[in-house]
Protein backbone atom coordinates (compact mmCIF):
# COMPACT_ATOMS: atom_id res chain seq x y z
CA UNK A 1 0.00 0.00 0.00
CA UNK A 2 1.05 3.64 -1.04
CA UNK A 3 2.00 5.92 2.37
CA UNK A 4 2.29 9.27 1.90
CA UNK A 5 4.59 11.55 3.27
CA UNK A 6 3.22 13.89 6.56
CA UNK A 7 3.62 16.86 4.38
CA UNK A 8 1.96 15.50 1.17
CA UNK A 9 -1.19 14.43 3.43
CA UNK A 10 -1.46 17.62 4.78
CA UNK A 11 -1.11 19.54 1.55
CA UNK A 12 -4.07 17.45 0.14
CA UNK A 13 -6.00 18.17 3.43
CA UNK A 14 -5.15 21.86 2.68
CA UNK A 15 -6.03 21.94 -1.08
CA UNK A 16 -9.59 19.68 -0.34
CA UNK A 17 -10.45 22.77 2.37
CA UNK A 18 -9.46 25.56 0.48
CA UNK A 19 -11.36 24.33 -2.50
CA UNK A 20 -14.62 23.85 -0.63
CA UNK A 21 -14.36 27.03 1.04
CA UNK A 22 -13.31 28.75 -1.77
CA UNK A 23 -16.71 27.97 -2.96
CA UNK A 24 -18.72 30.33 -0.17
CA UNK A 25 -17.98 33.80 -1.84
CA UNK A 26 -20.02 32.11 -4.96
CA UNK A 27 -22.95 31.39 -3.19
CA UNK A 28 -24.38 34.55 -3.75
CA UNK A 29 -24.78 38.17 -3.34
CA UNK A 30 -24.08 39.08 0.52
CA UNK A 31 -26.92 41.11 2.30
CA UNK A 32 -23.94 43.30 3.85
CA UNK A 33 -21.06 43.84 1.29
CA UNK A 34 -17.76 41.99 2.36
CA UNK A 35 -15.52 44.49 3.01
CA UNK A 36 -12.14 42.51 3.42
CA UNK A 37 -9.18 41.55 1.25
CA UNK A 38 -9.49 39.05 -1.30
CA UNK A 39 -6.60 37.09 -3.25
CA UNK A 40 -8.76 36.48 -6.20
CA UNK A 41 -12.23 36.20 -5.20
CA UNK A 42 -11.35 34.10 -2.05
CA UNK A 43 -11.71 36.32 1.40
CA UNK A 44 -8.19 36.32 2.98
CA UNK A 45 -9.91 35.06 5.86
CA UNK A 46 -10.55 31.32 4.05
CA UNK A 47 -7.07 30.98 2.82
CA UNK A 48 -5.92 31.45 6.88
CA UNK A 49 -8.58 28.62 8.02
CA UNK A 50 -7.33 26.70 4.98
CA UNK A 51 -3.73 26.87 6.40
CA UNK A 52 -5.22 26.01 9.98
CA UNK A 53 -6.99 22.68 9.04
CA UNK A 54 -3.53 22.07 7.02
CA UNK A 55 -1.29 22.39 9.93
CA UNK A 56 -3.74 19.83 12.24
CA UNK A 57 -3.47 17.60 9.38
CA UNK A 58 0.31 17.92 9.64
CA UNK A 59 1.23 18.34 13.34
CA UNK A 60 -1.17 16.83 14.64
CA UNK A 61 0.95 16.31 17.84
CA UNK A 62 0.56 20.19 18.56
CA UNK A 63 -2.90 20.23 17.50
CA UNK A 64 -4.18 22.25 20.34
CA UNK A 65 -0.71 25.03 19.74
CA UNK A 66 -2.12 24.82 15.99
CA UNK A 67 -5.66 25.65 16.31
CA UNK A 68 -5.55 28.56 18.95
CA UNK A 69 -2.61 30.10 17.35
CA UNK A 70 -5.26 30.09 14.06
CA UNK A 71 -7.62 31.72 15.40
CA UNK A 72 -5.70 34.44 17.00
CA UNK A 73 -4.55 34.79 14.12
CA UNK A 74 -7.41 34.95 12.31
CA UNK A 75 -9.05 36.97 15.06
CA UNK A 76 -6.41 39.92 14.73
CA UNK A 77 -7.04 39.95 11.02
CA UNK A 78 -10.38 40.42 11.65
CA UNK A 79 -10.09 43.20 13.99
CA UNK A 80 -7.56 45.20 11.70
CA UNK A 81 -8.54 44.47 8.38
CA UNK A 82 -11.83 42.94 8.03
CA UNK A 83 -15.69 43.32 9.55
CA UNK A 84 -17.16 40.96 11.55
CA UNK A 85 -20.90 40.35 11.15
CA UNK A 86 -21.47 42.48 14.44
CA UNK A 87 -18.96 45.31 13.39
CA UNK A 88 -16.17 46.64 12.65
CA UNK A 89 -12.68 46.78 14.62
CA UNK A 90 -12.14 45.28 18.34
CA UNK A 91 -15.68 46.12 19.19
CA UNK A 92 -16.79 44.28 16.38
CA UNK A 93 -14.88 41.08 17.64
CA UNK A 94 -16.60 42.05 21.64
CA UNK A 95 -20.23 41.36 19.67
CA UNK A 96 -19.10 38.29 17.95
CA UNK A 97 -18.06 37.24 20.77
CA UNK A 98 -21.02 38.15 23.05
CA UNK A 99 -22.84 35.92 20.03
CA UNK A 100 -20.86 33.28 20.30
CA UNK A 101 -19.95 32.59 23.91
CA UNK A 102 -23.02 30.34 24.64
CA UNK A 103 -22.11 27.62 22.50
CA UNK A 104 -18.50 28.16 22.99
CA UNK A 105 -18.92 27.51 26.72
CA UNK A 106 -21.15 24.82 26.02
CA UNK A 107 -18.96 23.09 24.16
CA UNK A 108 -16.55 22.91 27.46
CA UNK A 109 -18.66 22.36 29.81
CA UNK A 110 -20.16 19.21 27.65
CA UNK A 111 -16.55 17.82 26.22
CA UNK A 112 -15.23 18.25 30.14
CA UNK A 113 -18.49 17.00 32.11
CA UNK A 114 -19.72 13.99 29.53
CA UNK A 115 -15.19 12.94 30.13
CA UNK A 116 -16.11 12.29 33.80
CA UNK A 117 -19.29 10.86 32.53
CA UNK A 118 -17.29 7.79 30.51
CA UNK A 119 -15.00 7.65 33.10
CA UNK A 120 -17.96 6.84 35.69
CA UNK A 121 -19.46 4.33 33.29
CA UNK A 122 -16.35 2.23 32.71
CA UNK A 123 -15.87 1.77 36.61
CA UNK A 124 -19.39 1.11 36.93
CA UNK A 125 -17.86 -2.47 35.42
CA UNK A 126 -21.10 -2.39 33.17
CA UNK A 127 -18.52 -2.79 30.04
CA UNK A 128 -16.68 -5.78 31.98
CA UNK A 129 -19.63 -7.69 32.19
CA UNK A 130 -21.13 -6.67 28.70
CA UNK A 131 -19.22 -9.48 26.96
CA UNK A 132 -21.91 -11.70 28.57
CA UNK A 133 -24.26 -10.62 25.91
CA UNK A 134 -22.20 -9.04 22.85
CA UNK A 135 -21.60 -12.02 20.03
CA UNK A 136 -17.91 -13.50 20.06
CA UNK A 137 -17.17 -12.62 16.62
CA UNK A 138 -17.40 -9.37 14.83
CA UNK A 139 -20.79 -8.94 15.04
CA UNK A 140 -20.20 -7.72 18.75
CA UNK A 141 -18.35 -4.75 17.47
CA UNK A 142 -20.91 -3.80 14.77
CA UNK A 143 -23.80 -4.75 17.83
CA UNK A 144 -21.77 -1.90 19.67
CA UNK A 145 -22.25 0.82 17.02
CA UNK A 146 -25.97 -0.24 17.07
CA UNK A 147 -25.88 0.11 20.73
CA UNK A 148 -23.97 3.88 19.96
CA UNK A 149 -26.31 4.40 17.30
CA UNK A 150 -29.66 3.71 19.42
CA UNK A 151 -27.57 5.98 22.20
CA UNK A 152 -27.30 9.15 19.89
CA UNK A 153 -31.20 9.17 19.38
CA UNK A 154 -31.74 10.55 22.55
CA UNK A 155 -28.68 11.54 23.99
CA UNK A 156 -25.75 14.26 23.07
CA UNK A 157 -23.66 12.44 20.48
CA UNK A 158 -20.89 13.47 22.53
CA UNK A 159 -22.14 11.29 25.49
CA UNK A 160 -23.19 8.26 22.89
CA UNK A 161 -19.18 8.39 21.23
CA UNK A 162 -18.23 8.61 24.68
CA UNK A 163 -20.16 5.73 26.06
CA UNK A 164 -19.09 3.69 23.00
CA UNK A 165 -15.39 4.59 23.68
CA UNK A 166 -15.47 3.42 27.01
CA UNK A 167 -16.95 0.16 26.37
CA UNK A 168 -14.66 -0.54 23.38
CA UNK A 169 -11.89 -0.19 25.36
CA UNK A 170 -13.26 -2.90 27.76
CA UNK A 171 -14.16 -5.12 25.43
CA UNK A 172 -11.47 -4.87 23.07
CA UNK A 173 -8.70 -4.63 25.78
CA UNK A 174 -7.57 -1.29 25.50
CA UNK A 175 -6.37 -2.00 21.62
CA UNK A 176 -9.10 0.13 19.49
CA UNK A 177 -8.07 0.39 15.59
CA UNK A 178 -8.38 4.03 14.16
CA UNK A 179 -11.21 2.49 11.84
CA UNK A 180 -13.35 1.22 14.63
CA UNK A 181 -13.18 4.72 16.64
CA UNK A 182 -14.07 6.37 13.12
CA UNK A 183 -16.98 4.22 13.08
CA UNK A 184 -17.88 4.60 16.72
CA UNK A 185 -18.18 8.25 15.80
CA UNK A 186 -19.98 7.94 12.65
CA UNK A 187 -22.83 6.04 14.52
CA UNK A 188 -22.99 8.66 17.34
CA UNK A 189 -23.47 11.40 14.31
CA UNK A 190 -25.71 8.86 12.90
CA UNK A 191 -27.93 7.97 15.34
CA UNK A 192 -28.57 12.16 16.45
CA UNK A 193 -29.55 12.66 12.63
CA UNK A 194 -33.16 11.39 12.33
CA UNK A 195 -33.99 12.80 15.79
CA UNK A 196 -34.88 16.48 17.19
CA UNK A 197 -33.25 16.10 20.35
CA UNK A 198 -29.89 13.95 19.15
CA UNK A 199 -28.20 16.82 17.61
CA UNK A 200 -27.67 20.59 17.70
CA UNK A 201 -28.79 20.99 13.91
CA UNK A 202 -31.95 19.20 14.02
CA UNK A 203 -32.54 20.87 17.32
CA UNK A 204 -32.30 24.30 15.51
CA UNK A 205 -34.83 22.60 13.11
CA UNK A 206 -37.00 21.78 15.50
CA UNK A 207 -37.13 25.24 17.90
CA UNK A 208 -37.53 26.97 14.07
CA UNK A 209 -41.08 25.22 13.71
CA UNK A 210 -39.61 21.91 11.59
CA UNK A 211 -41.98 19.14 12.48
CA UNK A 212 -39.79 16.42 14.11
CA UNK A 213 -41.43 14.01 11.86
CA UNK A 214 -39.74 15.99 8.80
CA UNK A 215 -36.34 15.30 10.27
CA UNK A 216 -37.23 11.27 10.71
CA UNK A 217 -36.85 10.72 7.38
CA UNK A 218 -32.45 10.82 7.96
CA UNK A 219 -33.00 7.34 9.36
CA UNK A 220 -33.19 6.10 5.99
CA UNK A 221 -29.55 7.50 4.93
CA UNK A 222 -28.02 7.46 8.61
CA UNK A 223 -29.15 3.48 8.65
CA UNK A 224 -27.60 3.02 5.62
CA UNK A 225 -24.37 4.74 6.32
CA UNK A 226 -24.35 2.39 9.50
CA UNK A 227 -24.41 -0.85 7.89
CA UNK A 228 -21.96 0.76 5.14
CA UNK A 229 -19.28 1.72 7.01
CA UNK A 230 -20.11 -0.22 10.13
CA UNK A 231 -19.34 -3.86 8.78
CA UNK A 232 -15.95 -3.33 7.38
CA UNK A 233 -15.09 -1.83 10.77
CA UNK A 234 -16.22 -4.47 13.25
CA UNK A 235 -14.57 -6.83 10.77
CA UNK A 236 -11.57 -4.53 11.11
CA UNK A 237 -12.06 -4.36 14.20
CA UNK A 238 -11.63 -7.93 15.11
CA UNK A 239 -9.06 -8.53 13.35
CA UNK A 240 -7.23 -6.01 14.83
CA UNK A 241 -7.85 -7.24 18.75
CA UNK A 242 -10.58 -9.80 19.13
CA UNK A 243 -13.76 -8.80 21.27
CA UNK A 244 -13.22 -10.38 24.67
CA UNK A 245 -15.51 -13.25 24.70
CA UNK A 246 -16.43 -13.80 28.57
CA UNK A 247 -17.22 -11.12 31.17
CA UNK A 248 -14.07 -9.80 33.49
CA UNK A 249 -13.55 -12.26 36.39
CA UNK A 250 -14.86 -10.98 39.48
CA UNK A 251 -16.25 -8.08 37.62
CA UNK A 252 -19.12 -6.76 39.57
CA UNK A 253 -21.67 -4.33 38.53
CA UNK A 254 -21.10 -0.70 40.73
CA UNK A 255 -25.01 0.13 40.81
CA UNK A 256 -24.37 3.59 43.03
CA UNK A 257 -21.82 4.45 39.73
CA UNK A 258 -24.68 3.45 37.49
CA UNK A 259 -26.93 5.73 39.01
CA UNK A 260 -24.62 8.42 39.14
CA UNK A 261 -24.28 7.75 35.32
CA UNK A 262 -28.13 7.79 34.65
CA UNK A 263 -28.51 10.79 36.69
CA UNK A 264 -26.64 12.88 34.85
CA UNK A 265 -28.05 11.65 31.24
CA UNK A 266 -31.88 11.92 32.60
CA UNK A 267 -30.60 15.43 33.79
CA UNK A 268 -29.43 16.66 30.21
CA UNK A 269 -32.24 15.20 28.61
CA UNK A 270 -34.45 16.66 30.55
CA UNK A 271 -33.23 19.97 30.42
CA UNK A 272 -32.94 19.70 26.30
CA UNK A 273 -36.58 18.95 25.76
CA UNK A 274 -37.81 21.47 28.39
CA UNK A 275 -35.94 24.13 27.37
CA UNK A 276 -36.47 23.44 23.95
CA UNK A 277 -39.95 22.97 23.84
CA UNK A 278 -41.36 25.54 27.03
CA UNK A 279 -38.52 28.19 26.82
CA UNK A 280 -36.75 28.26 23.20
CA UNK A 281 -37.29 32.16 22.77
CA UNK A 282 -33.93 31.74 25.21
CA UNK A 283 -32.52 28.55 24.75
CA UNK A 284 -29.50 31.04 23.09
CA UNK A 285 -29.32 32.80 26.12
CA UNK A 286 -27.49 30.66 28.51
CA UNK A 287 -25.84 27.42 28.29
CA UNK A 288 -28.35 25.08 29.64
CA UNK A 289 -27.35 22.08 28.46
CA UNK A 290 -23.55 22.32 29.92
CA UNK A 291 -24.71 24.02 33.61
CA UNK A 292 -27.52 20.79 33.97
CA UNK A 293 -24.54 18.35 32.78
CA UNK A 294 -22.07 19.84 35.74
CA UNK A 295 -24.81 20.23 38.21
CA UNK A 296 -25.75 16.85 37.87
CA UNK A 297 -22.25 15.98 38.53
CA UNK A 298 -21.81 18.21 41.81
CA UNK A 299 -24.53 16.85 43.05
CA UNK A 300 -24.04 13.01 42.83
CA UNK A 301 -20.59 13.44 44.20
CA UNK A 302 -21.83 12.29 47.56
CA UNK A 303 -22.19 9.17 45.86
CA UNK A 304 -19.28 8.47 43.75
CA UNK A 305 -16.82 11.18 43.37
CA UNK A 306 -15.85 12.04 39.64
CA UNK A 307 -12.46 11.53 38.68
CA UNK A 308 -10.91 14.91 38.49
CA UNK A 309 -7.62 14.23 37.09
CA UNK A 310 -9.16 13.94 33.53
CA UNK A 311 -10.09 17.08 33.47
CA UNK A 312 -6.71 19.11 32.30
CA UNK A 313 -6.34 16.66 29.22
CA UNK A 314 -9.94 17.08 28.19
CA UNK A 315 -9.85 20.86 29.16
CA UNK A 316 -6.93 20.99 26.25
CA UNK A 317 -8.46 18.60 23.68
CA UNK A 318 -12.03 21.47 24.06
CA UNK A 319 -9.84 24.08 23.86
CA UNK A 320 -8.85 22.58 20.39
CA UNK A 321 -12.33 22.53 19.12
CA UNK A 322 -13.57 25.93 20.48
CA UNK A 323 -10.46 27.70 18.58
CA UNK A 324 -11.88 25.66 15.09
CA UNK A 325 -15.27 26.62 16.31
CA UNK A 326 -14.33 30.11 16.94
CA UNK A 327 -12.54 30.26 13.68
CA UNK A 328 -15.37 29.02 11.76
CA UNK A 329 -17.49 31.42 13.14
CA UNK A 330 -15.32 34.50 12.04
CA UNK A 331 -15.65 33.25 8.28
CA UNK A 332 -17.37 35.57 6.02
CA UNK A 333 -20.76 33.34 4.79
CA UNK A 334 -23.81 35.13 4.22
CA UNK A 335 -25.67 32.74 1.55
CA UNK A 336 -25.51 29.58 0.31
CA UNK A 337 -26.61 28.47 -3.10
CA UNK A 338 -30.01 27.98 -4.22
CA UNK A 339 -31.99 24.85 -1.95
CA UNK A 340 -30.76 21.43 -3.61
CA UNK A 341 -29.97 17.68 -3.01
CA UNK A 342 -26.43 18.65 -4.41
CA UNK A 343 -26.36 21.38 -2.19
CA UNK A 344 -27.11 19.67 1.14
CA UNK A 345 -24.67 17.05 -0.19
CA UNK A 346 -21.97 19.45 -0.46
CA UNK A 347 -23.10 20.89 3.27
CA UNK A 348 -22.23 17.27 4.47
CA UNK A 349 -18.93 17.14 2.88
CA UNK A 350 -18.27 21.41 3.75
CA UNK A 351 -19.39 20.18 7.65
CA UNK A 352 -16.26 17.80 7.56
CA UNK A 353 -13.85 20.67 8.18
CA UNK A 354 -16.61 23.29 8.93
CA UNK A 355 -18.65 24.35 12.10
CA UNK A 356 -21.71 23.29 10.85
CA UNK A 357 -24.26 24.89 12.89
CA UNK A 358 -23.80 28.99 11.30
CA UNK A 359 -23.85 26.60 7.77
CA UNK A 360 -27.63 24.84 9.22
CA UNK A 361 -28.67 28.33 10.65
CA UNK A 362 -27.95 29.84 7.08
CA UNK A 363 -30.22 27.09 5.42
CA UNK A 364 -32.78 27.54 7.82
CA UNK A 365 -33.12 31.08 6.87
CA UNK A 366 -33.18 30.57 3.66
CA UNK A 367 -35.77 27.56 3.62
CA UNK A 368 -35.97 25.71 0.51
CA UNK A 369 -34.51 22.15 1.90
CA UNK A 370 -35.89 18.64 2.45
CA UNK A 371 -34.73 18.55 5.90
CA UNK A 372 -34.38 14.99 6.55
CA UNK A 373 -31.63 15.68 3.61
CA UNK A 374 -30.03 18.74 5.42
CA UNK A 375 -30.29 16.54 8.66
CA UNK A 376 -28.66 13.81 7.80
CA UNK A 377 -25.37 15.62 5.74
CA UNK A 378 -24.29 18.06 8.15
CA UNK A 379 -24.74 15.82 10.76
CA UNK A 380 -23.30 12.73 9.64
CA UNK A 381 -20.80 14.89 7.11
CA UNK A 382 -18.56 15.91 10.35
CA UNK A 383 -17.58 12.24 10.82
CA UNK A 384 -15.13 11.69 7.94
CA UNK A 385 -12.15 13.51 9.72
CA UNK A 386 -11.67 13.40 13.33
CA UNK A 387 -12.10 16.97 14.12
CA UNK A 388 -14.95 17.42 12.00
CA UNK A 389 -17.52 16.44 14.85
CA UNK A 390 -17.34 17.14 18.36
CA UNK A 391 -17.98 13.77 19.09
CA UNK A 392 -14.63 12.91 17.26
CA UNK A 393 -12.91 15.84 19.20
CA UNK A 394 -14.08 13.85 22.42
CA UNK A 395 -12.79 10.54 20.65
CA UNK A 396 -9.87 11.55 20.46
CA UNK A 397 -8.95 13.30 23.82
CA UNK A 398 -9.60 9.43 25.04
CA UNK A 399 -7.38 7.80 22.22
CA UNK A 400 -4.54 10.13 21.46
CA UNK A 401 -3.71 7.93 18.27
CA UNK A 402 -7.33 8.92 16.42
CA UNK A 403 -5.51 12.90 15.83
CA UNK A 404 -4.07 11.42 13.03
CA UNK A 405 -5.96 12.83 9.90
CA UNK A 406 -3.83 10.40 7.43
CA UNK A 407 -4.58 7.55 9.56
CA UNK A 408 -8.40 8.51 9.94
CA UNK A 409 -8.80 8.63 6.10
CA UNK A 410 -6.66 5.68 5.49
CA UNK A 411 -8.51 3.38 7.98
CA UNK A 412 -11.85 5.44 8.13
CA UNK A 413 -12.33 5.59 4.42
CA UNK A 414 -15.50 3.50 4.74
CA UNK A 415 -17.11 6.58 6.64
CA UNK A 416 -17.30 8.79 3.62
CA UNK A 417 -18.32 5.95 0.99
CA UNK A 418 -21.34 5.46 3.83
CA UNK A 419 -21.88 8.84 3.83
CA UNK A 420 -21.86 8.96 0.33
CA UNK A 421 -24.35 5.83 0.40
CA UNK A 422 -26.30 6.84 2.44
CA UNK A 423 -27.50 10.24 0.79
CA UNK A 424 -28.35 8.63 -2.62
CA UNK A 425 -30.26 5.55 -1.35
CA UNK A 426 -32.66 8.05 0.52
CA UNK A 427 -32.65 10.35 -2.08
CA UNK A 428 -33.53 6.84 -4.62
CA UNK A 429 -36.21 5.85 -2.53
CA UNK A 430 -38.30 9.08 -1.26
CA UNK A 431 -36.89 11.70 -3.78
CA UNK A 432 -35.77 15.79 -2.60
CA UNK A 433 -38.90 17.54 -1.75
CA UNK A 434 -39.07 21.16 0.04
CA UNK A 435 -40.02 20.72 3.50
CA UNK A 436 -42.44 23.31 5.75
CA UNK A 437 -41.12 27.02 5.90
CA UNK A 438 -38.99 27.45 8.67
CA UNK A 439 -40.75 30.80 11.02
CA UNK A 440 -39.09 34.03 10.01
CA UNK A 441 -35.62 34.93 11.96
CA UNK A 442 -36.24 32.20 14.59
CA UNK A 443 -32.32 30.96 14.08
CA UNK A 444 -29.93 33.41 13.77
CA UNK A 445 -26.41 30.73 14.55
CA UNK A 446 -27.70 28.13 16.45
CA UNK A 447 -29.48 27.15 19.79
CA UNK A 448 -27.38 26.72 23.30
CA UNK A 449 -29.09 23.52 24.28
CA UNK A 450 -27.22 20.91 22.43
CA UNK A 451 -24.08 21.06 20.87
CA UNK A 452 -22.66 18.07 19.37
CA UNK A 453 -22.37 17.97 16.08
Amino acid sequence: MIKFPRVARGAAVSVFALGLLSMTPAWGAQAVPFGGFTVGSIPVEFLLFACVLAGVAMFHQWTLPVALTGAVVIAAYKIFASPFKAGIGLPGFLSHLTHEWVILVNLLLLLMGFALLAKHFEESQVPAVLPRYLPDDWKGGFVLLLLVFVLSSFLDNIAAAMIGGAIAHTVFRGKVHIGYLAAIVAASNAGGAGSVVGDTTTTMMWIAGISPLEVLEAYIAATVALVVCGIPAALKQQAFSPIQRDATAGARIDWPRVAVVAFILIAAVFVNVLVNTRFNHVSDAFPFLGAAVWAALLLSTGLRKPDWSLLPGAFKGSVFLLSLVLCASMMPVEHLPAASWQTALGLGVLSAVFDNIPLTALAINQGGYDWGFLAYAVGFGGSMIWFGSSAGVALANMYPQARSVGQWLRHGWFVAVGYVAGFFVMLALIGFHPGSTPRAGSVSAGPAVTVGK
